[in-house]
C-alpha cells in the first residue's frame, strides 16, 4: 500500500486510490523542523523520506521559480489505511481525519512541552506574558531594572563599608573581608530613604505655626528645611510669611536683599527658575529661603493674595514649600496657608504656658474645619526654652500624643541658642538626628500622589 499525502490544494497518491482533497500536506517549514517533527511522532506512525526540491526548480505543475517545499508522508497504519479502489465514505474520511488530527497534535505536543490546561483564552496567552515572574499583564518599566535586583551581592559588587570597625577590617584585609555598613550607617541610610520619598502631582505645602512667640518656630523651620534639603535631590524652599518682620533669612548667609515683596512685584517678569533663584538665599544644604519684608509698614501689606502669588510661583520650581507663619494663627496670611497645607508642624516650648498655647492652637484648628490637619500634624517640642528643666516633658508628650500623629524633641544646641546663622555640619549630632527625624515624620505624612 502506498502512503497517502495530505496537501492544501488537493489529494495525490503515488499508487492510486480514492483521493480526496486535503489528503496531502506540503509544509514550508525549514528542513530541521520537519526532521524534529518526524522524530517526535509516536511509535505507531512511520515517516517517509523528505523531498526537498531546490529553490527555483520546476514543481509538479511545471511552475518555475516556485518556492521549495518539504513533503512529509505519514503512514497511518493498517487501521487507517484505505486500499486503492475502495470507496471511502464521508464518515470514514471524518474518522480518519480525527485520528490524523490526534496524531499530529501528539507530535506537536512532544515538541512544544507539557500540555497547557485551562480555558481556550489561556492557550492564546503570549509567551512574554507567561514568562513574567509575577504573572501580571502590565509590562515592567526600565526603572525596575535596579542594581539591587540584577547584581548578585558578593565581594566584587558589594560597596565598601562605612563606619569604624567595619571599614578598618575591610582595609586591613585588602578588601577581602567586607562586613557591610555598621548599624549606625544602616540606620542613617534607612532614614535617608524615608526622607527621599517621591511625590507627583505638584508641590507639597507644610506650614510651621504657633500661637506664642519665642518658642523657636523660626529655628524649627530652618532645621526642618535643612534636613530635607540635605537628604533629598529635589528643591526645597522655606518662605518667611511673618507679617511682623520675620527672621528666617537670618538663619542662613544672605545672598540677596530681595524679599517676598519683590517676588510679588516681579511675578509677571519671572519666566523661569533662574529668575526666581536671584530672589532667594541658599545655604550649604541647598535650602532656599525667601525673606519677609524688613520694613514693618510694608510687612503689614503682605496679605492673603500676596501669599498666593508667592506660593503659585514656588509651586513651579519646588517639591516642598515650608512656610514660617509667624506668631499667631489669625493674621491675614493664615487662611491661605492652611488652605494649601498638606501637613502642619506645631511648635511648643517646654514650659506650662507654652505647652498650653500649643494645645490651644490645635483646638482652634479643629474647631475651624482643619481636623484632618490636626490628626496628621507633628508637634516639635523645643526643650531649649526657659522652664524646660522644671516641667515633666513626658506628661507634655503624653498630652499631645492623644491629639497629633507624632512628637519630636528638639534638644538644646549652643549654635541654635545664638540666634544667628545655622551651619548644618556644625550642629551637634543629636540635633541633626532630631531634625532628620522630624523631616522623616513630616514626609511620611505627605501624600505621595496628589489627591491621595
Amino acid at each position: 500500500m502506498v502512503p497517502e499525502k495530505r496537501t492544501d490544494t488537493g489529494i495525490s497518491s503515488t499508487g492510486g486510490g480514492d483521493a480526496q482533497p486535503g489528503d496531502e500536506y506540503n509544509s514550508e517549514l525549514p528542513p530541521h523542523t520537519i526532521d524534529n517533527l518526524a522524530a517526535a511522532l509516536p511509535a505507531g506512525l512511520a515517516a517517509a523520506p523528505l523531498a526537498s526540491p531546490a529553490l527555483g526548480s520546476t514543481g509538479p505543475g511545471g511552475d518555475a521559480g516556485r518556492p521549495a517545499t518539504h513533503t512529509i508522508e505519514i503512514n497511518t497504519g493498517p487501521g487507517i489505511r484505505v486500499p486503492a479502489g475502495d470507496r471511502v465514505t464521508r464518515n470514514d474520511r471524518a474518522d480518519r481525519g480525527e485520528r490524523l488530527g490526534a496524531a499530529a497534535a501528539g507530535a506537536v505536543q512532544s515538541l512544544s512541552g507539557p500540555a497547557q490546561t485551562g480555558p481556550a483564552d489561556a492557550g492564546a496567552q503570549s509567551r512574554r506574558e507567561r514568562l513574567r515572574p509575577d504573572g501580571g499583564t502590565v509590562p515592567e518599566s526600565a526603572a525596575m531594572l535596579t542594581s539591587e535586583r540584577l547584581l548578585a551581592v558578593n565581594r566584587r559588587t558589594q560597596p565598601p563599608p562605612h563606619g569604624g570597625w567595619n571599614a578598618f577590617v575591610y582595609a586591613a584585609t585588602l578588601h577581602l573581608v567586607n562586613l557591610g555598613d555598621s548599624a549606625k550607617v544602616r540606620a542613617h541610610k534607612d532614614m535617608d530613604a524615608l526622607i527621599r520619598k517621591e511625590f507627583d502631582g505638584g508641590t507639597r505645602f507644610v506650614p510651621i505655626l504657633t500661637r506664642k512667640g519665642g518658642v523657636g518656630k523660626t529655628t524649627v523651620t530652618a532645621l526642618l528645611g535643612m534636613a530635607l534639603a540635605d537628604a533629598r535631590e529635589d528643591r526645597i524652599i522655606a518662605v518667611d510669611a511673618n507679617p511682623d518682620r520675620g527672621t528666617l533669612s537670618e538663619r542662613v548667609s544672605k545672598q540677596t536683599r530681595s524679599t517676598v515683596r519683590d517676588v510679588v512685584t516681579k511675578a509677571a517678569s519671572i519666566g523661569g527658575f533662574t529668575d526666581f533663584s536671584t530672589l532667594v538665599s541658599r545655604d550649604a544644604t541647598r535650602l532656599d529661603i525667601l525673606a519677609s519684608d524688613t520694613d514693618p509698614l510694608l510687612s503689614e501689606a503682605f496679605d492673603e493674595d500676596d501669599y498666593n502669588v508667592v506660593a503659585d510661583l514656588a509651586a513651579r520650581y519646588y517639591s516642598i514649600m515650608l512656610t514660617d507663619c509667624g506668631t499667631g494663627i489669625v493674621h491675614s496670611v493664615m487662611r491661605a496657608t492652611l488652605q494649601r497645607a498638606d501637613s502642619i508642624v506645631v511648635v511648643s516650648g517646654g514650659s506650662v504656658d507654652e505647652a498650653r498655647l500649643a494645645s490651644e492652637t490645635l483646638t482652634w484648628l479643629d474647631a475651624n474645619g482643619y481636623g484632618d490637619l490636626v490628626r496628621n500634624s507633628i508637634v516639635a517640642l523645643n526643650t531649649a526654652t526657659q522652664g524646660t528643666n522644671l516641667v515633666k516633658l513626658e506628661e507634655i508628650e503624653s498630652h499631645f500624643r492623644s491629639r497629633v500623629r507624632e512628637i519630636v524633641r528638639i534638644p538644646y544646641d549652643p549654635q541654635l541658642a545664638a540666634g544667628s546663622v545655622i551651619s548644618w555640619e556644625n550642629l551637634k549630632p543629636i540635633t541633626r538626628l532630631a531634625a532628620r527625624t522630624l523631616a522623616a515624620l513630616v514626609v511620611e505624612g505627605l501624600p505621595a500622589h496628589r489627591g491621595a
